[in-house]
């Protein structure tokens, strides 16, 4: 598991190198994808290693609804791209120095892409970006007078 998340990473990495609107970026990005998806399922033991945290930990991220998971019963299996997506969001709160509370701080960062990668705000950015912008309620100038 942890060689098959080496090589989508690798690819990731290439990925990020081109750019946005770039087709062969959304290419490899959907062959990772689909990679990860054809794996199936991560046992939490082994999710634990690849996350850098207990086991203890991992069933109660799953349990919280941080990780996602394929079957509970008889035995707990996890969604690989799940995993791989904490996995990512974990090493960046890593890199910042923070090793507390990161269930709060995993949970946050996933609202966060989740709102981002909306196609309607994503179109409004865009608009935003282009200039179309529309002013609902003009700002009056700051007072330039001074009450003394």
């Amino acid at each position: 598991m942890r060689h098959l998340f080496e090589r989508v990473e690798a690819l990731e990495q290439v990925a990020r190198t081109l750019p946005q609107d770039d087709k062969r970026r959304a290419t490899i990005l959907a062959v990772t994808r689909d990679t990860l998806a054809e794996e199936g399922t991560v046992r939490p033991v082994i999710a634990a290693k690849i996350l850098g945290i207990s086991e203890k930990t991992v069933r109660a991220w799953a349990a919280a609804g941080l990780l996602a998971t394929r079957q509970k019963s008889p035995r707990l299996l996890l969604d690989v791209p799940s995993v791989h997506t904490v996995s990512h969001v974990l090493r960046e709160i890593r890199a910042e120095g923070l090793d507390r509370d990161l269930l709060e701080h995993v949970w946050h960062r996933l609202e966060d892409q989740a709102i981002l990668d909306r196609a309607d705000l994503q179109e409004s950015i865009d608009q935003m970006r282009r200039g179309e912008v529309v002013v609902l309620r003009s700002v009056p100038p700051p007072n330039t007078e001074s009450n003394e």
